[in-house]
């Protein structure tokens, strides 16, 4: 087997999958990004970043005592803290509401406020070990209510410890914008409350079109904007973060690419040293390595180490590291099976379709977001961008004669579809799903185009 080949097996060995369902990840998987750092402070209060950035990420890695250890200097306010999750992806009725017991509390004229205010009480009375009524969460919330002095003693006890609350997947709590707005509003609020209690800490991970949105109207929220921290990724943090997997892989796999990384060993995890964390010559030719040094016979097509992350951006410039992990795992594939006696790990064909992978596994994520987006973008299958805004306006009002109001969404329906198509399109643009060139015309991120079948001269094509 040639060092091609071993790559490439490494590589499909490696831990790329970024989906923990609410599971701690493993200890070889956690890289922090310098941007990430300020977000894991305790005073934090608010982080924000787009899907698939690492807001469920580090809601499962900060319960993990070992992970908060493995931090170590990053974050050392982290050792020792209690930590617990207020609301997440994964449904837990003992600690929090879901969106059925929101919608009957709301419906009885209960405020969000107290519900959250409710979730805080029982985390910090089952880590004092005080008894409340917990035996419904209307129980509780009409406990709160009615013995404000009783809660008062609870949150104001000294305590010889410090506690840390998560709240994750706010979208999952309502299928309606306003009533979700209220809801987040409502936490935030909460969380306000609770930073008037030394100790204890509330972490909130939002979407970027929910802090885009009117869930800071409300008194003193600048307080809490204040220690907003934004989720980003730069080239060079997911060239870390690829090298911290592969060097992390199995067996033999993970000992041939730390012959090529530059690694320590900490905590009983390999973590790559600080020159693979930059935009390095050490980190272009690690990556040189796997996918040779240019995405063709010569310069003129481009180099892989960039062009690998900047054909994965949405219209914001954005690329998360899932699209990222996923685009190079089909491109070792791919080149298995169509190139397997290649010079390089990873093909320069391989590498495109590796988008083509990413951009339909982003489509599904941006289903389950916002169901009525594929249903708008399906509508331009075919067309070449960049093109003008009249000719995708032409296609929607042959597919939806009405308006936007001809849209099918159950959950989450476009939020300035009254604008009418204009509301639709500042939509997309704030989503980043499409972009503006400055003569006006209108594009879309490789990211997108590929996966909603539309075309561009010389770029990636879509799948049959």
């Amino acid at each position: 087997m040639s060092e091609a080949q071993r790559l490439r097996e490494a590589i499909l060995a490696a831990p790329l999958e970024t989906g923990n369902h609410g599971e701690a990840p493993q200890s070889g998987t956690l890289y922090v990004p310098l941007s990430h750092l300020k977000a894991l402070r305790l005073d934090a209060h608010v982080v924000v970043g787009g899907r698939g950035v690492g807001k469920s990420f580090w809601t499962a890695a900060l319960q993990s005592e070992d992970l908060r250890r493995l931090l170590g200097s990053a974050a050392p306010e982290l050792n020792g803290i209690m930590v617990q999750v207020g609301f997440s992806q994964k449904e837990d009725i003992d600690r929090y509401p879901n969106a059925d017991v929101f919608r009957q509390l709301l419906d009885q004229g209960e405020d969000p406020y107290d519900l959250w205010r409710a979730v805080i009480l029982r985390c910090v009375a089952t880590r004092a070990l005080q008894s409340i009524p917990t035996g419904s969460w209307t129980e509780t919330v009409a406990w709160l209510k009615a013995k404000p002095e009783e809660v008062a003693r609870l949150m104001q006890q000294p305590r010889s410890w410090l506690g840390l609350i998560l709240f994750d997947a706010l979208d999952r709590t309502s299928n309606d914008w306003q009533r979700m707005d209220e809801i987040v509003r409502g936490l935030l609020r909460a969380i306000l409350w609770l930073k008037s209690f030394p100790g204890l800490y509330g972490k909130v991970f939002l979407r970027e079109d929910q802090a885009e949105r009117t869930v800071f109207n409300f008194p003193d929220a600048s307080k809490l904007l204040a220690t907003q921290a934004d989720l980003t990724w730069a080239r060079h943090d997911l060239h870390g973060l690829l090298w911290q997997r592969l060097i992390n892989a199995p067996g033999e796999h993970g000992a041939l690419m730390r012959q090529i990384c530059q690694t320590e060993r900490r905590e009983g995890a390999w973590l790559v040293t600080n020159e693979m964390k930059r935009e390095t010559e050490t980190q272009r030719e690690a990556f040189e390595r796997l996918a040779g040094a240019w995405m063709g016979r010569d310069r003129r097509r481009g180099v892989p180490y960039s062009w690998s992350v900047g054909h994965l951006a949405d219209g914001r410039g954005q690329t998360s590291p899932r699209s990222f992990l996923a685009a190079i795992r089909q491109a070792a594939e791919d080149s298995r099976d169509q190139y397997p006696d290649h010079a390089y790990a990873l093909h320069y064909e391989s590498i495109k379709r590796g988008i083509q992978k990413a951009s339909e596994i982003r489509i599904n994520e941006v289903a389950e977001d916002y169901p009525w987006v594929p249903e708008v973008l399906s509508v331009l299958r075919g067309m070449n961008v960049p093109c003008t805004y009249e000719d995708i306006l032409l296609r929607w009002q042959g597919r939806f004669p009405n308006g936007p109001q001809d849209i099918h969404s159950q959950r989450l329906p476009a939020q300035h579809a009254s604008r009418g198509w204009d509301g639709i399109r500042e939509d997309l643009l704030r989503l980043g799903l499409i972009e503006p060139k400055k003569d006006g015309r209108i594009d879309m991120p490789d990211l997108y185009r590929v996966g909603f079948g539309l075309g561009r001269k010389g770029g990636v094509k879509p799948r049959n």
